[in-house]
């Protein structure tokens, strides 16, 4: 049981791991344009997310695939990068139904990615373990609880904002989206491959 709670903790920390804060950047720029109502969608894409995540870090593990850490630490602020230009591209528009299928396969793609930059990691600590399937069951576990946390806050602050402060929905996706766009440029130029 005290190995259960060791791989969930393990992926709630790799979430909310305010050193490498990317995660949380792209879980924000992906609901930001949400609300309460729309907590099963919001679902959908935080756990299509997870699951892209959980199978490239299953790939990995088991030497299926093989990628360039440089790259993929380029790639993971590209990610976010595209989902917030995304947003600001799409902001005016008062509902995403008409690309939601863009938008849940792009946030699957982007999970593979992002499992990619955890998967040298992730094998180091699981080196002892003859199978790495229960490990990643439970790192995925901790991921999704983590994310779910992080969603909640975003949809809480939008409302907030969007009520009290009276902010119009375009006017907070803009701004969020906007911020996070800055603090990923730096990202990109600190981990550029050419």
């Amino acid at each position: 049981m005290s190995e259960f709670w060791l791989y969930v903790k393990l992926g709630f920390g790799h979430v909310l791991d305010w050193t490498a804060y990317d995660h949380i950047l792209f879980l924000i720029v992906l609901t930001v344009g949400y609300t309460f109502d729309n907590w099963k969608r919001i679902l959908i894409l935080v756990t299509l997310f997870t699951l892209g995540h959980t199978i490239s870090l299953f790939l990995a593990a088991y030497n299926i695939v093989s990628v360039n850490s440089r790259l993929i630490e380029f790639l993971i602020p590209l990610t976010i990068l595209a989902t917030a230009v995304f947003n600001l591209l799409t902001s005016k528009g008062s509902s995403r139904s008409g690309r939601i299928g863009v938008l849940y396969g792009t946030t699957i793609f982007f999970g593979l990615i992002h499992g990619l930059g955890f998967s040298s990691y992730f094998n180091a600590i699981s080196s002892n373990v003859s199978s790495k399937i229960l490990p990643l069951i439970e790192f995925a576990l901790g991921i999704e609880l983590a994310q779910i946390i992080v969603v909640v806050i975003v949809v809480l602050l939008s409302f907030v904002v969007q009520t009290f402060f009276r902010f119009s929905k375009r006017d907070w996706i803009l701004v969020v989206s906007s911020i996070v766009i800055g603090m990923v440029i730096p990202m990109l130029i600190a981990n550029k491959i050419w």
